[in-house]
């Protein structure tokens, strides 16, 4: 056991979706204090819904964040839509799956490739790989294939792969040619051998931290990110309109967000959770592809997270290739609503984990209030809780200040919070 005494803290964490700040005091070898606080977190964006006409509302919302724009449209046209009484048409849910698809394959990519990898071959940021190495140079070029791939899909269906126009309430108001889907077809399928890669990768890696916790998230068969009920690795089951009522909202006051706890324990949200959860649930051909990997799920193993996002993205580009062959579009009216006024909740997996919005529009158009949980939100409890227990585990092994920095933002990173993991991702001021 060592009896150490150290404070460490990060004041300001650059490029990233917001700013975030770290602070660890440890005693005697024990942790005191670990706070994670995300500090510029509220945009007072549930503030702004109110007043607005609900159908420029989807568009308003997505520009919440850049990364995970076309989540935040889905499900706030979602919300919309259930407030409303609409029925989409079979076509317009099968391209608001694809455009999840999109997002999932170009996110997880950019999160895996640019923000993860670069840990595993001991360099400073993705563009140091070494070229004249093969394996290396290989991942160069597989990055940018399967983010073209994903912008690709986004950009046929929904019209821009971040802050996407097609998809409005009641249905999407352009459809691909023939053309784009065959080409987007072209490049799914020639892309998958390095997706393959890509699991293979984050399947060798030997990192591993396990502490027990809640999984949760949207569950549906198929494998899916829009539709199902919420459930837990306990057993627990809740519907998409109540998911809100079952989070107890904690006030962090170092932090300008919210933290969830449900059924008064931390949680996680994300590709880990999906996994442990769903795995069974997968496309066929993801299953057999990726069979060697499937068997480390479901795992306590943080470090899975990105294990299981390199699954995601072989199981969306699966699904949409199948998607765009059975499906002959074509173009749709959106549909008109049913009632004049009422409450919807949209709930939707995020790359990041379930994404809760609420919206109450009133007789006028208007909306009356509204409430969005995102899924950081959600893991920041988790995240601190998980930071403190690896702290002391280093401790006791006998690692040092720059060490234990290094473990710390491979954990974070795990995460995949919204915030863009720059090359120098923490500078902790020891004292």
């Amino acid at each position: 056991m060592h009896t150490i005494d150290l404070d460490l803290s990060l004041d300001e964490v650059t490029k990233v979706e917001g700013a975030a700040k770290l602070e660890v005091k440890v005693r005697q070898g024990k942790v005191e204090k670990c706070t994670f606080a995300i500090t510029e977190y509220k945009r007072f964006y549930t503030q702004a819904m109110r007043g607005k006409l609900y159908k420029a509302l989807p568009q308003l919302l997505m520009r919440i964040c850049g990364t995970c724009s076309n989540a935040h449209l889905l499900a706030s046209i979602e919300s919309c839509e259930k407030a409303l009484g609409y029925e989409a048409s079979p076509q317009s849910k099968i391209m608001k799956n694809l455009t999840v698809a999109g997002l999932l394959i170009r996110d997880h990519a950019l999160h895996l490739y640019l923000f993860a990898m670069p840990d595993i071959y001991g360099k400073d940021n993705f563009l140091a790989f070494d070229d004249q190495d093969e394996e290396q140079h290989q991942h160069l070029h597989d990055a940018f294939a399967i983010k073209a791939a994903g912008n690709y899909l986004a950009q046929i269906i929904a019209g821009r792969s971040v802050h996407a126009i097609n998809p409005v309430i009641g249905g999407f108001i352009k459809v691909p040619t023939q053309e784009e889907v065959d080409e987007a077809i072209r490049s799914l399928v020639e892309v998958r051998p390095a997706v393959l890669r890509l699991i293979n990768t984050f399947a060798k890696c030997d990192w591993h931290f396990d502490r027990k916790t809640n999984y949760m998230a949207l569950v549906s068969n198929p494998y899916g990110y829009l539709e199902g009920e919420i459930k837990d690795d306990n057993g627990g089951v809740i519907s998409e309109n109540r998911y809100r009522d079952h989070l107890e909202r904690v006030v962090l006051p170092y932090s300008q967000a919210s933290g969830y706890t449900y059924q008064g324990e931390s949680f996680m949200v994300g590709a880990l959770a999906r996994m442990n959860l769903s795995k069974d649930t997968l496309h066929a051909d993801t299953k057999k592809d990726a069979a060697a990997a499937l068997k480390r799920f479901p795992s306590t193993n943080i470090f899975d997270n990105n294990l299981a996002q390199a699954i995601e993205i072989l199981n969306a580009m699966d699904t949409a290739e199948e998607l765009l062959r059975n499906t002959k579009f074509k173009v749709e009216k959106p549909v008109e609503p049913t009632k004049k006024e009422g409450v919807g909740v949209g709930v939707v997996e995020a790359p990041r984990g379930t994404l809760y919005h609420r919206v109450e529009i009133g007789a006028d158009g208007k909306v009356v209030q509204g409430m969005i949980v995102v899924p950081t939100g959600q893991n920041q409890i988790n995240i601190e809780q998980d930071l403190a227990s690896l702290v002391e585990q280093l401790i006791n092994k006998g690692k040092n200040k720059e060490e234990i920095q290094v473990e710390m933002e491979k954990l974070i990173r795990a995460y995949d919070p919204c915030m863009s993991c720059a090359a120098h991702f923490l500078e902790v001021n020891w004292s």
